[in-house]
């Protein structure tokens, strides 16, 4: 293998001979030198060669490159703050060219989302979206730190189910063998069997599925779910206290790492949030929401314009981009929620709001099985469908709770972003499947 070097770090090299790689952003082919802009994934760097006189090969070459060709260029590395980008350049000695693009590039700056996911490797090529996949890996390499130093314990769920892992509706069914199989829609009923296993703690970052034929800026039918169970918890209240530590650990990484960058690139300032997280009950926040001039109507839940206006809300009061909304109705949230000791009508539960949008749903779970059947059927699901997951509780059940969180709305919001299709790899839809 070659020894390459990344653009990144040519600046902290001497002058001296030197081997780069990337693609050919763009092309000066001038009278009497030619300026190349190479850019690999670390970076982008100006290569000049003075045109000769006679006929010249080397400059015949660099004359055919188009936007996007990969190239090797072996050179000398000059420093020279008379060069606008990096006050660095490479003096050309010689040029490899690997393959040569097509001149007619499919998408440009202007192409709306739908064309850019048509030819998203292309897409993906720049510099702000290679900022967006590092962004997104040092999120989750914080809150698996946070984790392991915490003692949890990673798993894998299945994604091939028998039955329907949250309820009857947004099923992917497919054959499997001589019977159907169900993707999964939610790691939920293996988190909680994990906690009647003795696991304690346990974490996955997984692909969950849902036939939900939504075509907003926040919904796929193929996303990254990111999950959370934890035994011996007195309340909710214990899994909103990790939930923050765990944003505080992600976001404070990202400002660390790559702040800079976002604030080239997007104009961003990283804000780390301070804890504990505003509280809000949901009836309080319908309340505060009908105030500001807007109806809830979908019966004891928030719709989108009342994620924002509580955003707004917190903001305007508390001077904070998250806030937990706690005590949803039973109405409105799974059978396996734990309902108040003194009102079985609310849940010991919670969504997570960040600057208008919802990122997580968390809960403590019903951990009583007899409980359990009858918010089962109180729901109107018949408990013997449920049995597989019904019999994890037979055996001696610790009271827990956890947390499913979507990973790509986190970094949408992160980087304020309004889509994200924008920093997904490959999205999922109702009518995309390619590439």
């Amino acid at each position: 293998m070659r020894e390459r070097i990344l653009i990144k770090d040519l600046a902290a090299r001497e002058d001296g001979e030197i081997l780069i790689a990337g693609w050919v952003e763009t092309l000066r082919d001038q009278k009497r030198i030619q300026f190349i802009v190479l850019r690999d994934e670390s970076g982008s760097v100006q290569v000049t060669y003075p045109r000769p006189a006679e006929v010249d090969a080397l400059a015949d070459t660099v004359s055919t490159l188009t936007s996007g060709s990969f190239v090797w260029v072996k050179g000398r590395l000059v420093h020279d703050e008379r060069v606008k980008l990096g006050g660095i350049e490479i003096q050309l000695d010689d040029l490899e060219v690997i393959t040569l693009a097509d001149p007619e590039t499919p998408i440009a700056e202007d192409s709306g989302i739908d064309k850019r996911l048509d030819w998203r490797y292309i897409d993906l090529r720049r510099p702000e979206m290679n900022l967006v996949f590092k962004v997104q890996t040092t999120i989750e390499h914080a809150w698996r730190t946070y984790w392991v130093e915490n003692d949890f314990v990673e798993i894998h769920s299945p994604k091939l189910m028998s039955s329907p892992s949250e309820s009857n509706a947004e099923l992917f069914k497919m054959e499997y063998f001589e019977t159907v199989a169900y993707l999964a829609q939610s790691p939920q009923f293996y988190k909680q069997m994990a906690m009647m296993a003795g696991f304690g703690r346990i974490f996955e970052i997984g692909p969950v599925f849902r036939a939900d034929p939504s075509f907003t800026s926040r919904h796929a039918t193929e996303f990254t779910s990111v999950d959370m169970e934890v035994s011996y918890i007195e309340s909710h209240e214990d899994i909103m206290k990790i939930q923050e530590d765990l944003m505080v650990a992600a976001i404070t990484a990202v400002k660390e790492k790559h702040g800079d960058d976002i604030k080239r690139l997007f104009d961003i300032d990283v804000v780390i949030p301070t804890t504990p997280f505003p509280r809000i009950p949901l009836a309080e926040a319908i309340d505060i929401v009908a105030k500001r001039g807007h109806e809830i109507t979908r019966g004891g839940d928030m719709d989108p314009e009342g994620e924002r206006q509580i955003a707004a809300h917190v903001m305007e009061t508390y001077n904070h981009e998250f806030v937990f909304l706690t005590d949803y109705p039973s109405t409105v949230r799974p059978f396996y929620h734990m309902r108040h000791a003194d009102n079985d009508q609310l849940t010991n539960s919670y969504d997570l709001i960040w600057r208008g949008t919802e990122i997580t749903t968390g809960a403590q779970r019903e951990h009583r099985l007899e409980v359990l059947i009858e918010q089962a059927k109180s729901k109107g699901l018949d408990p013997k469908g449920l049995q597989s997951y019904m019999d994890f509780f037979k055996f001696g059940a610790p009271p827990h709770g956890g947390f499913g969180m979507g990973l790509l709305r986190v970094v949408m919001l992160l980087l304020h972003e309004t889509n994200i299709r924008e920093v997904g790899y490959l999205f999922r839809g109702p009518n995309r499947l390619e590439p």
